[in-house]
């Protein structure tokens, strides 16, 4: 037997927007847009009042998003994905299975997420290295299972090795190898995990 999904009458869904089975649109949701781009959505997924979500999105199955978050264009999300209240995922974006965007955090346009992260409260990804308008972009790459914590700051073209952990506040100027711990600012090695 199939799921319904149920859609407020609230929600609002705007060009091709495919629904999978179970899925769950609370209150002043905008999925989509007028450009005739499509976006998908996983079964059994709950997207919570306020969100946004832009055309040509993928997104995988059991997706929940918190209250206001935005989800911008070209973006590729996995199955088992959480994006929390405010948090900004800014377009041409690659995110894995399993992954956690906490409340408030910020992912920049080109980022790649790997399965399994974390990324906590109010952390920010950079892809502007010299802040000039038509410069390249290059966002940070997050490998398997690295953990970034609350406040955090990545900066453009950093790669987080697979299983490191940034510590609360870290400023990460350049890459981190795989199961490290680093802190501070400039974040330094304090550890192997």
């Amino acid at each position: 037997m199939s799921k319904q999904s149920r859609i407020s009458e609230r929600a609002v869904l705007k060009g091709r927007v495919h629904l999978g089975e179970g899925a769950v649109l609370e209150d002043y949701v905008i999925l989509g847009s007028t450009d005739g781009g499509e976006l998908s959505i996983g079964r059994d997924s709950i997207i919570r009042s306020s969100t946004v979500v832009y055309s040509g999105v993928h997104i995988g199955d059991r997706f929940r998003s918190g209250h206001n978050a935005l989800i911008r264009e070209n973006t590729k999300i996995g199955h088992d994905v959480m994006v929390g209240t405010n948090a900004v995922l800014d377009g041409d974006c690659r995110i894995g299975d399993n992954v956690s965007i906490q409340t408030g955090a910020y992912v920049t346009r080109h980022t790649v997420i790997e399965d399994d992260v974390f990324l906590g409260p109010h952390c920010v990804t950079t892809n502007d290295k010299y802040m000039e308008y038509g410069a390249q972009l290059k966002g940070p790459v997050i490998r398997r299972y690295a953990k970034i914590g609350a406040n955090a700051i990545i900066f453009p073209g950093v790669t987080v090795g697979e299983g490191a952990v940034v510590g609360a506040g870290a400023v990460v100027n350049r890459d981190v190898a795989p199961r490290t711990i680093v802190v501070g600012n400039p974040a330094r090695s304090i550890a192997d995990v």
